[in-house]
């Protein structure tokens, strides 16, 4: 930071909040700058001491958030022992590490990021968050399938029954499904107890930042309005919900 910054921009940018909720903390008194109570408006110069409750804020390392079309056969961890790990095979030029799991033999959208918070809010499961997929199966999708799977599946070897959630067939062995869980392998799990095997999964949306048109291998910044809008939905809300099944 060369120049002073407003407060609210300040803790956003730092990857604590949304400039909102920076606005409603500054409201209740919960920023401080160089010891003082910040106000709305408030600038942070170079040097400033800001704390957010009892946590210094430090705006050093530029906060970065990836989306990242993730192909088969990478591995969504930063272990540099995994030959395969998807920290060495996007290359970026600064510390980041994947928020979450995509399974080894899927693809499609992975964020990667240096923001704690923000991964540890996005992951939380207790808060809901949607993630979209495309599947395609062994045989054809079937209304009975669809129903079941919607309903909430019992998988026996993690010994928890998943939550309801949305499905719909769009092709004849193809279906898309929203979830707001991450268990292990769970999609393939949930197939398979219905005796469907899945040939090809493909992540499409996380929350509020979707797939689209990046080719497989490539990464985009997730930046402005988008970036405010999944700290807003990580860190206070359930508001995806209603989004629904994207055509």
């Amino acid at each position: 930071m060369s120049e002073p910054v407003r407060i609210n921009k300040y803790l956003s940018e730092a990857g604590i909040c949304s400039r909102r909720e920076a606005d409603r903390q500054i409201e209740k008194g919960n920023v401080t700058i160089n010891g003082r109570t910040a106000v709305m408006g408030d600038k942070v110069c170079p040097g400033d001491q800001v704390m957010y409750g009892t946590r210094k804020v430090s705006a050093e390392e530029e906060p970065v958030l990836l989306a990242v079309n993730k192909p088969g056969g990478i591995v969504c961890t930063s272990e540099k022992r995994e030959k395969d790990n998807i920290v060495d095979y996007v290359g970026y030029p600064t510390r980041i590490y994947p928020i979450g799991r995509l399974d080894k033999n899927s693809h499609g959208l992975i964020l990667m990021t240096n923001q704690g918070e923000l991964a540890d809010a996005i992951m939380r499961g207790r808060n809901f968050h949607e993630k979209e997929y495309i599947v395609k199966v062994n045989r054809e999708v079937t209304d009975d399938f669809i129903r079941k799977m919607s309903q909430g599946v019992f998988l026996k070897e993690l010994d928890t029954t998943t939550r309801p959630c949305q499905v719909e067939k769009v092709g004849k062995r193809t279906f898309r499904i929203i979830l707001t869980q991450g268990l292990n392998r769970q999609i393939r799990r949930m197939c398979e107890k219905f005796q469907y095997r899945v040939v090809d999964l493909k992540r499409v949306r996380i929350m509020n930042i979707r797939l689209g048109d990046l080719k497989e291998g490539a990464y985009r910044a997730v930046t402005g309005e988008e970036w405010e809008k999944l700290q807003e939905l990580a860190f206070y809300g359930k508001a995806e919900h209603g989004q629904g099944l994207s055509g």
